[in-house]
């Protein structure tokens, strides 16, 4: 950030509530909280970017360190704070999109819109571990079955990734309810795999099934935008996205084209693998559904 955007978000900060919790709070926090404390003063436009794992990390704290202090100022927990400190950076009529300011035409705003998307891919690209990939590849092609989770638009992302694994020939299931998701971990055993989906990587419920997954000795593999979550330290294989989103830019068109193009090239390293099997099960159902088409 440049000398005038800081001004400018210092200002927004001195007028808020956030900022006057916190340099109350100050004198009255111990070494830990006051470190986290400082770095949400001294950087809240990161913040905005950092999973509560990422936040610990780069304050040499911990989750629960983070926790404690927004509650010590009045939040229910960290997403929350999130929320307060985005709602006083973004002005509301940007919410629509973080990059499209009023004053644009629509030819303007889609171009913006789509380079976002379009820039979501190319940098999940480019932090896409291939070897980590094919060993999610070989791990789809071993289980016995594949059961995806995700919730929210991450839900979306499960059900295509289903889609993409039942045609490649892999026994695959999706459950779009939480509490079937958590019933559907009892039939999982040791030989069994499982793909976890969240941007974030701390959707409280999504955690708890990779936990009930792990019980079962089932393999998990997650896909996230953050290798610190609390899902991702679970995971048995961590495939990474690189999309930057607000808490009101949430399950954006450009976090789910990254987790979509990773699902993409899962497909392509399972079908590849299988190549002989992969190609009849997408001709036998190709052919199960022609007459559903003129």
């Amino acid at each position: 950030m440049n000398d005038k955007t800081n001004v400018d978000l210092n200002n927004l900060l001195n007028s808020s509530g956030l900022y006057s919790r916190l340099r109350a709070e100050l004198p009255h926090l111990n070494p830990a909280e006051r470190a986290v404390a400082d770095y949400i003063l001294a950087n809240p436009e990161k913040v905005l970017y950092c999973s509560i794992s990422e936040l610990s990390a780069n304050t040499g704290t911990s989750d629960a360190t983070v926790i404690r202090l927004c509650r010590l100022l009045g939040y229910s927990g960290y997403q929350e704070l999130k929320i307060t400190l985005a709602r006083e950076k973004i002005p509301p009529i940007r919410n629509i999109h973080e990059n499209i300011s009023p004053d644009d035409d629509i030819t303007t705003a889609v171009g913006k819109a789509f380079r976002a998307n379009i820039q979501a891919i190319s940098d999940t690209l480019s932090v896409l571990n291939m070897s980590d990939l094919e060993k999610a590849a070989d791990i789809l092609v071993q289980a016995n079955s594949v059961s995806v989770y995700g919730l929210g638009t991450s839900g979306l992302a499960a059900q295509n990734a289903y889609y993409k694994l039942f045609r490649a020939g892999i026994r695959a299931n999706v459950f779009p309810d939480s509490h079937v998701q958590a019933m559907s971990t009892a039939q999982l055993g040791p030989n069994d795999a499982a793909i976890a989906i969240s941007h974030s990587g701390s959707t409280k419920e999504l955690v708890r099934i990779a936990d009930l997954c792990k019980e079962r000795g089932a393999t998990v593999i997650c896909i996230t935008n953050h290798s610190r979550s609390p899902l991702a330290k679970r995971a048995d294989l961590v495939l990474l996205t690189a999309s930057l989103e607000t808490p009101f830019s949430s399950g954006g068109m450009p976090t789910m084209f990254a987790q979509l193009s990773i699902i993409d090239a899962l497909f392509i390293a399972v079908a590849l693998k299988t190549y002989d099997r992969a190609t009849k099960f997408m001709e036998l159902t190709g052919e199960a559904v022609k007459d559903s088409k003129y």
